[in-house]
Protein backbone atom coordinates (compact mmCIF):
# COMPACT_ATOMS: atom_id res chain seq x y z
CA UNK A 1 0.00 0.00 0.00
CA UNK A 2 1.94 3.42 -0.92
CA UNK A 3 2.59 5.61 2.03
CA UNK A 4 -0.04 8.61 0.71
CA UNK A 5 -2.71 5.99 1.33
CA UNK A 6 -2.50 6.76 4.78
CA UNK A 7 -4.03 10.32 4.25
CA UNK A 8 -7.07 9.40 2.98
CA UNK A 9 -9.58 10.85 4.44
CA UNK A 10 -11.84 9.14 6.48
CA UNK A 11 -15.07 11.14 5.15
CA UNK A 12 -13.69 11.61 1.45
CA UNK A 13 -16.72 10.37 -1.11
CA UNK A 14 -16.27 7.03 -2.15
CA UNK A 15 -16.50 5.79 -6.09
CA UNK A 16 -15.35 2.07 -6.68
CA UNK A 17 -14.18 -0.64 -4.76
CA UNK A 18 -10.76 -0.01 -4.68
CA UNK A 19 -11.18 3.56 -3.03
CA UNK A 20 -13.30 1.75 -0.50
CA UNK A 21 -10.69 -0.87 0.83
CA UNK A 22 -7.96 1.33 0.37
CA UNK A 23 -9.78 3.43 3.32
CA UNK A 24 -10.11 1.19 5.24
CA UNK A 25 -6.92 0.18 5.34
CA UNK A 26 -6.29 3.59 6.20
CA UNK A 27 -8.36 4.23 9.15
CA UNK A 28 -6.86 0.56 10.50
CA UNK A 29 -3.28 2.61 10.34
CA UNK A 30 -4.66 5.27 11.60
CA UNK A 31 -5.98 3.53 15.04
CA UNK A 32 -2.37 2.03 15.27
CA UNK A 33 -0.44 4.76 14.44
CA UNK A 34 0.47 7.88 16.83
CA UNK A 35 -2.27 9.26 18.35
CA UNK A 36 -4.26 6.25 17.57
CA UNK A 37 -6.33 4.32 19.58
CA UNK A 38 -4.83 2.73 23.08
CA UNK A 39 -6.74 -0.67 22.85
CA UNK A 40 -6.49 -1.45 19.21
CA UNK A 41 -2.51 -0.13 19.71
CA UNK A 42 -1.91 -2.86 22.58
CA UNK A 43 -3.09 -5.76 20.42
CA UNK A 44 -0.78 -8.65 19.44
CA UNK A 45 -1.49 -11.87 16.95
CA UNK A 46 -1.90 -13.39 19.75
CA UNK A 47 -4.72 -11.22 21.50
CA UNK A 48 -6.82 -11.02 18.08
CA UNK A 49 -7.39 -14.57 17.53
CA UNK A 50 -10.02 -15.11 19.66
CA UNK A 51 -11.62 -12.26 18.29
CA UNK A 52 -10.73 -13.90 14.56
CA UNK A 53 -12.61 -17.15 15.74
CA UNK A 54 -15.54 -15.06 17.46
CA UNK A 55 -16.06 -12.88 13.86
CA UNK A 56 -16.51 -16.18 11.94
CA UNK A 57 -18.92 -17.69 14.09
CA UNK A 58 -21.21 -14.59 14.25
CA UNK A 59 -20.57 -14.92 9.88
CA UNK A 60 -22.27 -18.27 10.28
CA UNK A 61 -24.63 -17.35 12.02
CA UNK A 62 -25.66 -14.68 10.20
CA UNK A 63 -25.94 -16.94 6.89
CA UNK A 64 -27.53 -19.88 8.99
CA UNK A 65 -30.73 -17.37 10.24
CA UNK A 66 -30.61 -15.90 6.29
CA UNK A 67 -30.25 -12.63 8.06
CA UNK A 68 -29.16 -10.46 5.16
CA UNK A 69 -29.27 -6.89 7.11
CA UNK A 70 -26.90 -8.15 9.74
CA UNK A 71 -24.55 -10.37 7.03
CA UNK A 72 -22.76 -7.59 5.64
CA UNK A 73 -21.52 -5.64 9.00
CA UNK A 74 -20.41 -9.54 9.85
CA UNK A 75 -18.71 -9.81 6.56
CA UNK A 76 -17.15 -6.01 8.18
CA UNK A 77 -16.08 -7.47 11.28
CA UNK A 78 -14.22 -10.44 9.42
CA UNK A 79 -12.60 -8.73 7.16
CA UNK A 80 -11.22 -6.19 9.83
CA UNK A 81 -9.55 -9.17 11.57
CA UNK A 82 -7.40 -9.34 7.96
CA UNK A 83 -6.63 -5.77 8.05
CA UNK A 84 -5.34 -5.52 11.68
CA UNK A 85 -2.76 -8.31 11.34
CA UNK A 86 -1.94 -6.99 7.93
CA UNK A 87 -1.35 -4.01 9.85
CA UNK A 88 0.78 -5.17 12.69
CA UNK A 89 2.20 -7.33 9.80
CA UNK A 90 3.46 -3.96 7.89
CA UNK A 91 4.71 -2.46 11.22
CA UNK A 92 6.98 -5.35 11.92
CA UNK A 93 8.16 -5.11 8.59
CA UNK A 94 7.32 -9.23 7.11
CA UNK A 95 4.29 -8.64 5.24
CA UNK A 96 1.64 -5.88 4.33
CA UNK A 97 -2.33 -6.33 2.90
CA UNK A 98 -0.61 -6.01 -0.75
CA UNK A 99 1.25 -8.79 -0.19
CA UNK A 100 -2.01 -10.78 1.43
CA UNK A 101 -3.89 -9.42 -2.01
CA UNK A 102 -1.26 -10.74 -4.19
CA UNK A 103 -1.14 -14.47 -3.04
CA UNK A 104 -5.20 -14.52 -2.50
CA UNK A 105 -5.33 -13.62 -6.68
CA UNK A 106 -2.49 -15.58 -7.47
CA UNK A 107 -3.93 -18.83 -5.92
CA UNK A 108 -7.33 -17.79 -7.45
CA UNK A 109 -5.65 -17.79 -10.85
CA UNK A 110 -3.33 -20.83 -10.03
CA UNK A 111 -6.13 -23.21 -8.76
CA UNK A 112 -8.56 -22.49 -11.46
CA UNK A 113 -6.51 -23.78 -14.56
CA UNK A 114 -10.43 -24.68 -16.11
CA UNK A 115 -11.15 -21.12 -16.21
CA UNK A 116 -7.88 -18.94 -16.57
CA UNK A 117 -6.31 -21.66 -18.33
CA UNK A 118 -6.92 -24.65 -20.93
CA UNK A 119 -7.52 -27.51 -18.10
CA UNK A 120 -10.92 -29.09 -18.71
CA UNK A 121 -13.41 -29.72 -15.81
CA UNK A 122 -16.82 -30.22 -15.89
CA UNK A 123 -17.87 -30.65 -12.38
CA UNK A 124 -17.28 -30.25 -8.68
CA UNK A 125 -15.26 -33.28 -8.20
CA UNK A 126 -12.85 -32.46 -11.07
CA UNK A 127 -12.45 -29.05 -9.81
CA UNK A 128 -11.99 -30.22 -6.26
CA UNK A 129 -9.30 -33.02 -7.58
CA UNK A 130 -7.55 -30.37 -9.73
CA UNK A 131 -7.62 -27.61 -7.07
CA UNK A 132 -6.30 -30.48 -4.20
CA UNK A 133 -3.21 -31.59 -7.07
CA UNK A 134 -2.31 -28.27 -7.54
CA UNK A 135 -2.43 -27.19 -3.81
CA UNK A 136 0.12 -30.34 -3.30
CA UNK A 137 2.56 -29.36 -6.25
CA UNK A 138 2.77 -25.81 -4.72
CA UNK A 139 3.79 -26.40 -1.19
CA UNK A 140 5.78 -29.56 -2.87
CA UNK A 141 7.91 -26.63 -4.53
CA UNK A 142 7.91 -24.50 -2.01
CA UNK A 143 9.78 -26.53 0.35
CA UNK A 144 11.86 -28.45 -2.64
CA UNK A 145 10.31 -31.52 -2.08
CA UNK A 146 8.80 -34.07 -4.21
CA UNK A 147 5.09 -34.61 -4.14
CA UNK A 148 5.41 -38.34 -3.10
CA UNK A 149 7.55 -37.28 -0.07
CA UNK A 150 5.34 -35.56 1.69
CA UNK A 151 2.32 -36.57 3.38
CA UNK A 152 -1.41 -35.42 1.41
CA UNK A 153 -2.70 -34.63 5.03
CA UNK A 154 -0.16 -32.43 5.98
CA UNK A 155 -1.59 -28.49 6.41
CA UNK A 156 -4.46 -29.54 8.03
CA UNK A 157 -4.70 -27.53 10.91
CA UNK A 158 -5.15 -28.86 14.39
CA UNK A 159 -6.45 -26.10 15.50
CA UNK A 160 -9.60 -25.93 13.85
CA UNK A 161 -12.71 -27.33 15.02
CA UNK A 162 -12.65 -30.83 15.23
CA UNK A 163 -15.79 -31.81 13.30
CA UNK A 164 -14.00 -29.63 10.41
CA UNK A 165 -10.81 -31.10 11.22
CA UNK A 166 -12.00 -34.82 10.52
CA UNK A 167 -13.78 -33.90 7.78
CA UNK A 168 -10.77 -32.34 6.10
CA UNK A 169 -8.68 -35.34 7.47
CA UNK A 170 -10.94 -37.94 5.77
CA UNK A 171 -11.52 -35.81 2.31
CA UNK A 172 -7.39 -35.76 1.96
CA UNK A 173 -7.39 -39.45 2.57
CA UNK A 174 -10.37 -39.96 0.05
CA UNK A 175 -8.90 -38.12 -2.75
CA UNK A 176 -5.95 -40.86 -2.70
CA UNK A 177 -8.14 -43.67 -2.79
CA UNK A 178 -8.13 -44.54 1.14
CA UNK A 179 -11.99 -44.61 1.73
CA UNK A 180 -15.69 -46.48 2.07
CA UNK A 181 -16.86 -47.91 -1.53
CA UNK A 182 -20.05 -46.82 -0.26
CA UNK A 183 -22.14 -45.61 2.65
CA UNK A 184 -23.37 -49.06 3.41
CA UNK A 185 -19.60 -49.77 4.83
CA UNK A 186 -19.71 -46.58 6.45
CA UNK A 187 -23.12 -47.37 8.35
CA UNK A 188 -21.53 -50.73 9.43
CA UNK A 189 -18.70 -49.16 10.87
CA UNK A 190 -21.04 -47.23 12.74
CA UNK A 191 -22.44 -49.90 13.98
CA UNK A 192 -19.04 -51.63 14.97
CA UNK A 193 -18.05 -48.12 17.12
CA UNK A 194 -20.96 -48.51 18.65
CA UNK A 195 -20.71 -52.20 19.68
CA UNK A 196 -17.44 -51.67 20.80
CA UNK A 197 -18.15 -48.55 23.03
CA UNK A 198 -21.47 -51.28 24.54
CA UNK A 199 -18.27 -53.82 25.18
CA UNK A 200 -16.13 -51.00 27.37
CA UNK A 201 -19.18 -50.09 29.33
CA UNK A 202 -19.55 -53.56 30.52
CA UNK A 203 -16.62 -52.77 32.82
CA UNK A 204 -18.16 -49.37 34.16
CA UNK A 205 -18.81 -49.79 37.97
CA UNK A 206 -22.32 -50.42 38.62
CA UNK A 207 -24.90 -49.03 38.62
CA UNK A 208 -23.26 -47.08 35.38
CA UNK A 209 -23.05 -43.80 34.04
CA UNK A 210 -26.39 -42.45 34.52
CA UNK A 211 -28.17 -39.18 36.40
CA UNK A 212 -28.23 -39.60 40.21
CA UNK A 213 -31.62 -38.43 41.07
CA UNK A 214 -32.54 -34.89 39.02
CA UNK A 215 -28.89 -34.78 38.79
CA UNK A 216 -26.64 -33.92 35.60
CA UNK A 217 -25.37 -37.09 33.88
CA UNK A 218 -21.40 -36.44 33.84
CA UNK A 219 -21.58 -33.91 35.66
CA UNK A 220 -19.70 -35.23 38.52
CA UNK A 221 -16.64 -36.92 39.08
CA UNK A 222 -16.66 -40.45 36.74
CA UNK A 223 -16.77 -43.94 38.80
CA UNK A 224 -14.71 -45.49 35.81
CA UNK A 225 -10.90 -45.89 36.08
CA UNK A 226 -8.38 -43.71 34.07
CA UNK A 227 -7.63 -46.05 31.82
CA UNK A 228 -11.45 -47.13 31.13
CA UNK A 229 -12.20 -43.54 30.43
CA UNK A 230 -9.33 -43.03 28.13
CA UNK A 231 -10.49 -45.85 26.19
CA UNK A 232 -14.34 -44.54 26.45
CA UNK A 233 -13.31 -41.02 25.10
CA UNK A 234 -11.09 -42.99 22.03
CA UNK A 235 -14.90 -44.82 21.00
CA UNK A 236 -16.87 -41.68 21.42
CA UNK A 237 -14.32 -39.94 19.10
CA UNK A 238 -14.33 -42.77 16.87
CA UNK A 239 -18.34 -42.18 16.61
CA UNK A 240 -18.32 -39.02 16.27
CA UNK A 241 -15.08 -39.37 13.71
CA UNK A 242 -17.63 -42.12 11.53
CA UNK A 243 -21.02 -39.87 11.48
CA UNK A 244 -18.55 -37.09 10.30
CA UNK A 245 -18.02 -39.49 7.27
CA UNK A 246 -21.28 -41.01 7.17
CA UNK A 247 -22.16 -36.79 6.82
CA UNK A 248 -19.40 -36.17 3.78
CA UNK A 249 -20.28 -38.79 1.68
CA UNK A 250 -24.40 -37.17 1.94
CA UNK A 251 -22.83 -33.74 0.88
CA UNK A 252 -24.01 -32.56 4.80
CA UNK A 253 -21.74 -30.29 6.88
CA UNK A 254 -21.07 -31.54 10.07
CA UNK A 255 -20.77 -28.41 11.88
CA UNK A 256 -23.43 -26.65 10.36
CA UNK A 257 -25.97 -30.26 10.94
CA UNK A 258 -24.59 -29.80 14.01
CA UNK A 259 -25.80 -25.86 15.11
CA UNK A 260 -29.01 -26.36 13.35
CA UNK A 261 -29.72 -29.50 15.97
CA UNK A 262 -28.71 -27.27 18.84
CA UNK A 263 -30.83 -24.53 17.47
CA UNK A 264 -33.88 -27.09 17.43
CA UNK A 265 -33.50 -27.91 20.65
CA UNK A 266 -32.69 -24.53 22.26
CA UNK A 267 -36.08 -23.63 20.30
CA UNK A 268 -37.81 -26.51 21.77
CA UNK A 269 -36.60 -26.30 25.10
CA UNK A 270 -37.47 -22.36 25.60
CA UNK A 271 -41.04 -23.39 24.26
CA UNK A 272 -41.24 -25.92 27.44
CA UNK A 273 -40.45 -23.20 29.74
CA UNK A 274 -42.81 -21.27 28.07
CA UNK A 275 -45.63 -23.48 28.67
CA UNK A 276 -44.04 -24.33 32.46
CA UNK A 277 -44.24 -20.36 32.70
CA UNK A 278 -47.36 -20.11 31.55
CA UNK A 279 -48.75 -22.48 34.75
CA UNK A 280 -47.30 -21.22 37.46
CA UNK A 281 -44.29 -23.47 37.30
CA UNK A 282 -40.08 -24.02 36.78
CA UNK A 283 -38.75 -26.55 34.79
CA UNK A 284 -37.21 -27.79 38.30
CA UNK A 285 -41.27 -28.20 39.92
CA UNK A 286 -41.96 -30.57 36.63
CA UNK A 287 -41.54 -34.31 36.71
CA UNK A 288 -39.85 -36.00 34.08
CA UNK A 289 -43.04 -37.35 32.70
CA UNK A 290 -44.52 -33.84 32.45
CA UNK A 291 -41.21 -32.46 30.69
CA UNK A 292 -41.54 -35.55 28.01
CA UNK A 293 -44.95 -34.83 27.50
CA UNK A 294 -44.62 -30.79 26.92
CA UNK A 295 -41.45 -31.44 24.80
CA UNK A 296 -43.60 -33.77 22.20
CA UNK A 297 -46.57 -31.28 22.49
CA UNK A 298 -43.77 -28.28 21.60
CA UNK A 299 -42.46 -30.95 18.74
CA UNK A 300 -45.46 -31.09 17.15
CA UNK A 301 -46.66 -26.90 17.58
CA UNK A 302 -43.65 -26.27 16.00
CA UNK A 303 -43.60 -28.61 12.90
CA UNK A 304 -47.00 -27.79 12.50
CA UNK A 305 -45.46 -23.51 11.30
CA UNK A 306 -41.87 -24.16 10.92
CA UNK A 307 -42.63 -20.41 9.45
CA UNK A 308 -42.98 -18.70 12.67
CA UNK A 309 -40.62 -20.86 14.45
CA UNK A 310 -37.80 -19.37 11.74
CA UNK A 311 -39.21 -15.65 12.51
CA UNK A 312 -37.77 -13.64 15.02
CA UNK A 313 -34.51 -13.59 16.75
CA UNK A 314 -31.12 -14.37 15.55
CA UNK A 315 -31.55 -17.78 17.38
CA UNK A 316 -34.57 -18.45 15.32
CA UNK A 317 -37.03 -17.80 18.26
Amino acid sequence: MPEHSLDVCVSSPLRTTGQRFERAVAIMARLRGPGGCPWDIEQTFDSIKPYTVEETYEVLEAIDNRDWEELPGELGDLLLQVLFYSQMAREEGTFSIDQVLDRLCDKLVNRHPHVFGDVKAETSSEVLRNWEAIKAQEKAQAKDETTESKSVIEGVSSAMPALLEARKLSSRAAGVGFDWPNIEGLFEKLHEEMEELSEHLREYPAPGPKPQGRGIAGSGKSEASEELQMRLEEEVGDLFFTLVNIARYLSVDSESALKKTNRKFRRRFQGVEEKLRAQGKNPQDASIEELESMWQAVKREQRAAPNAVNAGTVDGQ
